[in-house]
């Protein structure tokens, strides 16, 4: 009994596994300048490398600012204040603070429960803001919001961050969207569009990531009628990838992941290696993983191994499953052994399933049965079916089937199939076919073409044909040439041509037979060359039969003799009947006992005439009979 098991590779190919986490903490607030934009998102950075010239530069601005509040300027007070508060002088900052905000400066309210906030003094921080959002100001607004949802008061915090949002705020757009976003609102996606158009590279990422779901249901919900639900989901999907493209500009790791997969799939290799380049130098595993599978496909193993080895130490099982396989395929066991612990140990079943076929491979079966029930009790399918493998060839059918079972629901299609094996070898034919059938459904070929020969026993021509086609067409000699007797059987016998020759064309059975003979298929080369033979093509004929009967055909062998003898190689002739003769072809040994017959060996005619007559067929056995009792007459006389 031979069962399918699938060890092409040694682990999983999958590149990567998306977040599951909805939002991220929000940056702390900032503090407000009068005068300029309300809503910093990132800290005062130099704009010139004299970073000696732009020091002195603050240092005349501030003075210049304390000068002026020193003086009673209510604007110059909430300046400086911002100033020291962003330099985390909290204590210079406070009373410059506190002056403004007593003289009704908005910004200088907003900034003042920015540092009590910084404190720890969460309640009278929200106060102010409070005071600054009534205000106008979208900054206290935001932080006022983002108060209210730590504390759990979502309608505040909805209130307050739609304010700050409808003024333009970025962070308060994008606050708003997460919040709306956690309760799976739909406005939450105007929101977060509102805070990537105005640049907000977390936003771009979230947007990006909505898409690309929204891209994937309307594609796996199939096409409309006129195409139009494909169109639309190529377009959704085309607008995620420029959100992805663009966060991933701002330096989002994860985008440049995600964009980095997006090009690979299109085969945009160069380019998916330069963001997957980008992001795991950012510190992202599974952009590193990424990047050693691309490189590994390219060839260059040694690289892949460095960022392999990279994302496995940061604790990414499939990376560490790869550094296994690699080190297994150069012979380095114990290094394997040790990889695919390591991917264990980070929770990816992958790794025990490894470490089976690795026990496998060197004949340490106790061991591989162990980590295949380890990986398959965790529901990895293929370690179930090469678990079931491993007990039917162990004699426990019984045990061997309900993994089986279990790997072809988990969606096995190798498992299927060895449970069609399994109930054929016991005579259950129905249910062999039901299982048959599932794992054609799912492009098994050897399965297509079980299917197939249930349908030419049924008589159902139609549906063989349907079968015999899939499994030909994955490549199954067997299923060829069965397909090309059917096609054959149906074809309608010609006429030859009163005046000149035919041109033959090759016929659709003919090319069949020829596929199936070029993978090394014996009846089906013998009918190759019977074909060449009756259009006078003896070359070819012998070519095939030549094939054939090398590879073990009596049926090629006895006709490689026939097309010998009439060129007049009759000795050549008799070296291939011999070998179909004692193959068991009645009509070889009779074709020797003639020509032994011809030369005076009487004996030896007799003996082959004798053989024939056991193997008939009937017409033959009737003929060699009487060649035989001749000959004993002859050598009684």
């Amino acid at each position: 009994m031979d069962v399918m098991g699938d060890k092409a590779t040694l682990f999983e190919t999958g590149r990567f596994v998306h977040s599951s986490g909805r939002y991220e903490v929000l940056d702390a607030p900032r503090a407000e300048i009068p005068g300029t934009s309300e809503t910093p998102d990132t800290p005062l950075t130099p704009e010139t490398p004299d970073e000696t010239t732009e020091a002195a530069e603050q240092a005349a601005e501030e003075l210049r600012q304390r000068l002026a509040a020193e003086a009673g300027d209510v604007e110059a007070m909430s300046v400086l204040g911002a100033m020291l508060l962003r330099r985390g002088d909290l204590d210079g900052a406070e009373p410059h603070l506190r002056a403004a905000t007593a003289a009704g400066d908005r910004a200088a309210a907003n900034n003042l429960g920015v540092l009590l906030h910084q404190r720890g003094y969460a309640d009278e921080a929200a106060g102010w803001w409070r005071i600054a959002a009534v205000a106008g100001s979208a900054a206290a607004a935001h932080a006022l919001g983002r108060h209210h949802r730590e504390r759990g008061d979502e309608p505040a915090a909805e209130y307050w961050l739609r304010q700050s949002a409808e003024q333009g705020h970025v962070l308060g757009a994008y606050a708003l969207a997460d919040l709306l976003d956690h309760r799976a609102d739909a406005a939450a996606e105007r929101w977060m569009r509102a805070a990537a158009e105005r640049g907000h590279r977390e936003a771009a990422y979230r947007l990006a990531r909505a898409l690309d779901r929204r891209a994937s249901r309307e594609a796996g919900g199939g096409s409309g009628a006129r195409g139009g639900a494909g169109d639309g989901s190529l377009a959704v999907a085309a607008e995620a990838e420029q959100w992805y493209r663009q966060a991933a500009a701002r330096g989002h790791r994860r985008a440049a992941l995600h964009l980095g997969a997006i090009l690979e799939k299109r085969g945009e290799l160069k380019e998916a290696g330069r963001w997957y380049l980008t992001s795991a130098k950012d510190g992202e595993t599974r952009a590193a993983c990424a990047l050693g599978f691309l490189l590994r496909d390219a060839g260059d193993t040694e690289n892949a191994a460095v960022w392999w080895l990279r994302a496995a130490q940061e604790g990414d099982g499939n990376a560490a499953n790869a550094l296994g396989a690699l080190h297994a395929e150069r012979g380095e066991t114990q290094t394997a052994e040790r990889w695919y612990r390591a991917a264990m140990d980070a929770g990816d079943v992958n790794g025990a399933y490894n470490l089976g076929l690795l026990c496998a491979e060197q004949g340490r079966t106790p061991q591989a049965e162990q980590w295949y029930r380890r990986a398959a009790y965790a529901g990895h399918r293929e370690a179930a079916n090469a678990l079931a493998i491993l007990l039917l060839q162990g004699g426990d059918a019984t045990g061997a089937e309900p993994w089986f079972s279990k790997a072809a629901e988990a969606g096995s299609v190798d498992a299927a199939f060895n449970l069609g094996i399994l109930y054929a070898g016991r005579g259950e034919e129905r249910d062999a076919l039901r299982w048959y059938e599932r794992a054609a459904a799912a492009g098994h070929t050897e399965a297509a073409l079980q299917v197939g020969i249930a349908r030419l026993r049924e008589g159902d021509e139609r549906a063989a044909e349907r079968h015999l086609r899939c499994a030909a067409g994955g490549g199954s000699a067997e299923a060829a040439y069965r397909l090309a007797t059917v096609l054959d059987a149906r074809r309608p016998r010609t006429s030859g041509h009163e005046l000149g020759e035919s041109v033959h064309q090759k016929t659709e059975c003919e090319e069949w037979y020829e596929r199936a003979a070029s993978q090394g298929h014996r009846r089906a080369q013998v009918r190759v060359g019977m074909l060449a033979a009756a259009r006078g093509d003896v070359v070819e004929a012998a070519r095939w039969y030549r094939s054939a009967a090398e590879a073990g055909s009596r049926n090629g062998a006895f006709n490689l003799g026939l097309l010998l003898a009439r060129e007049g190689s009759e000795p050549e002739a008799a070296v291939w009947w011999t070998r179909a003769a004692d193959a068991g072809h009645g009509r070889a040994a009779l074709r020797l006992a003639l020509v032994y017959a011809r030369r005076g060996e009487l004996v030896e005619g007799q003996r082959w005439a004798g053989r024939a007559v056991e193997l008939g067929p009937g017409e033959v056995a009737e003929r060699a009979a009487r060649l035989r009792d001749a000959l004993g007459e002859e050598l009684s006389a």
